[in-house]
């Protein structure tokens, strides 16, 4: 059996349990959380307002341990009641979480869905790595999210991002007791939210060109994975602080940010987060924590409009 397949055979049986009439204790919509390092988050907890500070009510999160290429298969991770420390420096083992002082859009987005959906519950599935790209020659030493990325060597020279993604969601879907109340609960995929492609930017006019139709492939896949052709795709969309005496971090941002238009205007299911020109920095790289804050926001904004 390939590993494909046992991904979509753990996310069938959660079909097959509510068919069936399995005892399904809780209802919950999931959101996957994807992409390089303002997806993991650099926000400071001690720098959030009092109710994003501690638990957010009825919001779970599987957090998975980010791994690098051409290492074993990842995916760890464990359902948790969602708190701050789920950015940059977070790690889990598979049995218990460690929480870091950084944060990053999963907060400020799960409060926002429960504003705008009251009564779901939420369960978000998330897995970022720092500096990953899609194009495989813009990956270096940080990873790729290129499915047949393919390394010149080693003994797991096929393994890439999107295989630890796949392990993320076989193993989020097959642990699907999501509250830890000792039932399956029913678990509904609503969207992918995706914020990458500064990578993809800093390289060459051909590869951030490619970006749009690299973006529509992984986007498709990841559908399939949640097994919903049209599940709807919110797009952060990348941004440059000018911190360098340039003035421009991704030489060629502007392109990639017209294939992140592009690739959301052929795609009826697919939505832009522009705000991001409007955020502060922490370093030349990454958001304050206001950013992220309002990253949040706005994408469960663009997720509840196509609910």
């Amino acid at each position: 059996m390939t590993f494909r397949i046992a991904v979509r055979l753990a996310v069938g049986f959660l079909i097959f349990a509510q068919v069936h009439g399995l005892v399904l204790a809780e209802d919950f919509d999931v959101i996957f959380l994807g992409g390089q390092s303002n997806m993991e988050g650099f926000g400071f907890v001690k720098e959030l307002p009092t109710e994003l500070g501690q638990e957010i009510p009825d919001s779970y999160i599987f957090h998975a341990n980010a791994s690098l290429d051409q290492h074993p298969i990842g995916g760890l991770g464990i359902w948790s009641p969602l708190k701050p420390g789920h950015g940059v420096g977070f790690t889990s083992d598979g049995k218990a979480n460690n929480h870091s002082d950084r944060f990053g859009v999963e907060l400020s987005l799960a409060a926002e869905l429960r504003r705008l959906r009251p009564g779901r519950k939420i369960a978000i599935i998330k897995y970022a790595r720092n500096g990953s790209s899609i194009h495989q020659d813009a990956a270096a030493a940080w990873g790729c999210w290129e499915p047949d990325f393919l390394a010149k060597s080693g003994e797991h020279r096929n393994i890439n991002q999107y295989d630890h993604f796949l392990a993320t969601i076989k193993n989020a879907m097959t642990n699907a007791d999501v509250d830890q109340d000792g039932t399956i609960d029913a678990l509904n995929p609503i969207g992918i939210l995706w914020m990458q492609g500064e990578s993809d930017a800093m390289y060459s006019v051909e590869i951030a060109e490619q970006y749009p139709a690299n973006l529509k492939r992984l986007m498709d896949l990841m559908r399939a994975s949640l097994r919903e052709d049209d599940l709807p795709v919110v797009i952060g969309r990348i941004s440059d602080s000018g911190a360098k005496t340039n003035k421009r971090i991704w030489t060629h941002g502007e392109i990639l940010r017209a294939g992140q238009a592009a690739f959301v205007a052929n795609d009826p299911a697919a939505r832009l987060v522009t705000s991001t020109d409007n955020y502060g920095y922490s370093d030349p790289y990454h958001y304050d924590s206001a950013g992220y804050i309002d990253l949040g926001r706005e994408f469960a904004k663009k997720l509840q409009e196509m609910q």
